[in-house]
């Protein structure tokens, strides 16, 4: 592979084709009917998933089925997916455990 660059090649500058300003790029896409930015009304109105629900997703489990696996009670789980309540620090640490190694989890609460 040569090791000129494109620049001696061609003889054009790498330097981007149109620069454009924080002013302007944020102008053009205002201007754009299929890509407006959110606002903070479009923020208020969307749902959050709870992180428990996404995780359990991830894994293809059923709440009992994860329930179950994971040892927390059913009732509190759907709690947590429902909204109704909120995992405390100790229960998000768990879920973050449970994210990044699920098989760990399971094997040391298996006798």
């Amino acid at each position: 592979m040569s090791k000129t660059t494109t620049s001696k090649k061609t003889g054009k500058s790498l330097d981007p084709l149109r620069t454009m300003t924080e002013a302007e790029v944020m102008a053009a896409a205002l201007a754009d009917p299929d890509a407006k930015p959110l606002t903070p009304e479009d923020f208020k109105r969307m749902k959050r998933i709870p992180r428990a629900k996404i995780i359990r997703r991830a894994l293809g489990l059923t709440q009992e089925e994860f329930a179950a696996r994971f040892r927390i009670p059913l009732g509190t789980l759907r709690d947590w997916e429902q909204g109704a309540a909120q995992p405390d620090q100790a229960a998000r640490a768990y879920l973050t455990v449970i994210a990044r190694n699920p098989k760990a989890v399971a094997d040391a609460l298996t006798p």
